[in-house]
Formats: structure tokens, C-alpha cells, sequence
């Protein structure tokens, strides 16, 4: 999840002379004809797990981030792997029922952090000393760590089982201390290149313009450590048309982030959600210039952080922003068909909102469309302040034999009182390629 929803809407200002004007994007020429909700098609989830509390009587359980795992044996028995924060990973079947419950590792000390999971995706195919395996990946915030979870449907005591190698190294930190300041392993995606076989995890850096690629690696003893390749840091200011400099607002110290990621693994593009800034294409080998394909409504706009109130004050919208998504952008996912074609989804949290790009690079991810995720006639509620979403175009039984979109929801309703509620809502894909189609 982003920053404090206090500060994730007031995402707003300019603060650092840095400059990256080859990456600046031009404003839209259309920046005044604004994009709200209302006016997109609606869909309404077929069903929702069970609420999460994050607070100590519930765990500090935080739904996040969700991937779907097809049985490819048995389409009807796949399952939805959940990140929950402190509260560890959730894996529920096609009923949004759940499955399996497993626990983020404990603080390594006393004053130390605890295991936080934050994002997940999927490996298929890995080859293990013990054979070919898909794995659940996670990134433990907590420990600035990647986890593994060998998948098994049929396995007795839970289908997902722990193959992270213990020796496996921190991603960004050098030492216990920068673990704990938690500037660690945030957002992620996986990527097996066709070319060589070989499988990858890339992970953003929380407060941090950060990603980095990490090659795979199984070891003899049947588990999986990681290895780092390169890393690549995003803007963090940013040249506007009027010559001014432009950097997001935040807490003092933080950079603009990236959560949301995926990969075209037709062409190994990778997607990244800058959660302030945009949405930026990129060869996922981290190598060549990013593109900044879309921008938030909020890019551009001055502001100043007030210390007392935790808070940033937004100036004049200078109309130098996108249209489509609001900050944060996050939730990026990729509907792909087999004739090429698809979308890639993006959560449009600011405004409760998904928003659909062309998947094809030659429309240059040309904006598609977008949609709602609604209330159903009053017994499920829609989504709200999306982080995570994950969708797969593939038979899925008969509860979805159109496919499956996954998307978390920040504020469950009715909920439990003040207590903080989240969970995913589970949606029949023909509604969303439907609402695409209008």
C-alpha cells in the first residue's frame, strides 16, 4: 500500500531543483477535459474473501496485492495468493473461501522489524533440484527480502510451501540498521525471458525511485535464492512546458515511489506504476531510456508539506497532467488475449478508478477506456483506494470460465465499526471486457 491516505491525496508539489527533462513528458492537450468516475461503466464483483483487520486483535492484516494461479489439471481448483501485510500471505480458492494462512516471519530482534508482505507474483515452470515448480513470490518489506512458496493444490496442511533460501540476501539494504529504516523491498514482478530460460524478479524500493532485477536462483537443496543484475533509478523531478521544476509532495526524505508493476512477457516490457508521477514503460532487462506513458491528474501541481498538520497544500493546478488516473497509480496487471491483443489495467486509486491501455507498443499504449468496480445490489461493495489487481484471460471452471479479475478493496462496507477493513473483490472477466466494449 502507498503512503498514509493523507498523504497519498495530497500528492502534489515542487520541492528539489533536479531535473530529468528527456524523460518530461508534454502536457496532454486535452488536460482540461477531465476524466471522472461517474462517467465510466460500472462492474460488480461475484464474490469477496473474508475481511481483514489491521490492527492487533486482527493481526495487522492488510490486504495488498493479489496473483491468480491456474491448475492447469483442474481449471476449477485454481487459487488467488494474497499478500496481507504483517498479516502474512492468504490463499483462497474460486469461492473467495480461504485455503491456506501463512505467517510473515518474525522480527529478527527485539528492535527490529517484523516480516511485512507486501507484493506478490508468480514464477511457472522453475526448475528446482527436486523439479519444475511455480512459485508464489513475495516481497518482504519487513526484512527487505524476497520470499518463495512452492505451489502444490493437492499438498496436505496447504498448497503453498516455504522454499525461500535462509541465507538469501537483503535487496537494497547493507545492514540491519537501513532494514529498519525500511526504505526495502516494495513493489514486484516476475519475468521468465524466452530467450534464455532464465527467471527474474524486479522490485521497487519504497520512498525510493529505485528498481532493481534479480535473477532467480535455485539452489541444490530444493530452495530459491536471488542474485542482483543491475538497478535502475526513475525521476524524482521532473522539467514542466513552463520551464518550472516539479517534484511529487511528500514527508521530508521521501521520493516519489514505485508499488505497481508487471511484465509483458510477449516482448518484456515492464510497466511501472510512479505512484506520484505516472506510468512508465521500460525494457524489463532495465536497460534503454523509460517512457513516461501516462501521467496522474496531480503531476504538475506546486505544493508544500506542512509538518504540523502531516499534510500537503496544493497550489494552481497548471493543467500540465494527465486525464486518466489519479494519484496514486498503482495496481498495474495485464489482460493479455492470444491473438496479441489486451490491455494493461491500472488502478486509478485517487479517484476509484481502472483505467486500460493498449497492450501493443506500436498504438503506444493508447488509453482504452476504463471502468468502475461497483457495489452488487447491495450485498458485496465495490472497490475503493485499489492497491493490488491481478487478471488472467484463461478458463477458470465453471464459477469463471470467462477469467478472473482480483482487485483488493481498501475499505470494506458494512466493515467492523472503526476498525480498519480491507479485502478482494473477486469479478467475472466478460463484465470487464464488456465494459471495455462499450
Amino acid at each position: 500500500m502507498s503512503r498514509s491516505t493523507i498523504v497519498r491525496s495530497a500528492v502534489l508539489a515542487a520541492t528539489t531543483a533536479l531535473t530529468a527533462a528527456v524523460l518530461a513528458v508534454p502536457a496532454h492537450a486535452e488536460a482540461h477535459h477531465r476524466v471522472f468516475s461517474g462517467s465510466l461503466p460500472a462492474v460488480t464483483p461475484r464474490a469477496e474473501t473474508p475481511v481483514l483487520h489491521d490492527d492487533d486483535e486482527g493481526g495487522n492484516a492488510d490486504a495488498d496485492d493479489p496473483a491468480i494461479w491456474r491448475n492447469a489439471a483442474s481449471p476449477g481448483r485454481s487459487l488467488v495468493v494474497a499478500t496481507a501485510k504483517e498479516g502474512g500471505l492468504r490463499v483462497y480458492d474460486l469461492d473467495a473461501r480461504l485455503v491456506q494462512s501463512i505467517a510473515a516471519p518474525p522480527a529478527d530482534g527485539e528492535d527490529d522489524a517484523p516480516g511485512r508482505f507486501n507484493n506478490v507474483d508468480l514464477v511457472h515452470g522453475l526448475r528446482l533440484s527436486s523439479g519444475k515448480a511455480d512459485l508464489a513470490v513475495t516481497s518482504d518489506r519487513g526484512h527487505d527480502r524476497l520470499r518463495f512458496y512452492r505451489i502444490d493444490r493437492d499438498r496436505t496442511g496447504g498448497p503453498l510451501t516455504d522454499v525461500t533460501d535462509p541465507a538469501a540476501p537483503p535487496v537494497f539494504s547493507r545492514d540491519q540498521a537501513e532494514v529498519n529504516d525500511q526504505r526495502t523491498a516494495y513493489g514486484l514482478a516476475t519475468w521468465t525471458n524466452p530467450a534464455t530460460g532464465k527467471s527474474y524478479a524486479l522490485v521497487s524500493r519504497r520512498e525510493r525511485t529505485s528498481i532493481a532485477l534479480l535473477e532467480l536462483l535455485p539452489t541444490a537443496g530444493g530452495e530459491v535464492t536471488y542474485r542482483k543484475i543491475r538497478t535502475l533509478d526513475l525521476p524524482s523531478s521532473f522539467r514542466l512546458p513552463n520551464g518550472a521544476s516539479w517534484s511529487p509532495c511528500g514527508e521530508p526524505g521521501e521520493l516519489p515511489q514505485v508499488e505497481g508493476m508487471v511484465v509483458d512477457p510477449e516482448n518484456g516490457t515492464l510497466y511501472a506504476g510512479q505512484e506520484d508521477v505516472g506510468i512508465w514503460r521500460v525494457r524489463a532487462d532495465l536497460t534503454g531510456t523509460p517512457k513516461l506513458i501516462d501521467k496522474v491528474r496531480e503531476y504538475g501541481v506546486p505544493g508544500s508539506y506542512d509538518e504540523a498538520t502531516e499534510e500537503c497544500a496544493p497550489g494552481a493546478d497548471p493543467g500540465f497532467g494527465g486525464t486518466k488516473v489519479s494519484a496514486d497509480v498503482e495496481g498495474l496487471t495485464l489482460l493479455t488475449e492470444s491473438d496479441g491483443d489486451g490491455y494493461l489495467l491500472a488502478s486509478s486509486q485517487g479517484d476509484n478508478t481502472f483505467a486500460a491501455y493498449d497492450r501493443e507498443l506500436e498504438d503506444a499504449n493508447e488509453y482504452e477506456g476504463g471502468f468502475r468496480v461497483a457495489a452488487a445490489n447491495g450485498t458485496l461493495d465495490g472497490s475503493e483506494e485499489c492497491d493490488g489487481a491481478a487478471v488472467l484471460n484463461a478458463p477458470l471452471g465453471s464459477q469463471y470460465p470467462n477469467g478472473l479479475l482480483v482487485v483488493q478493496d481498501g475499505h470494506d462496507t458494512p466493515g467492523d465499526g472503526d476498525r480498519p477493513s480491507t479485502d478482494f473483490k473477486f469479478v467475472d472477466l466478460r463484465t470487464v471486457m464488456d465494459a471495455l466494449d462499450d
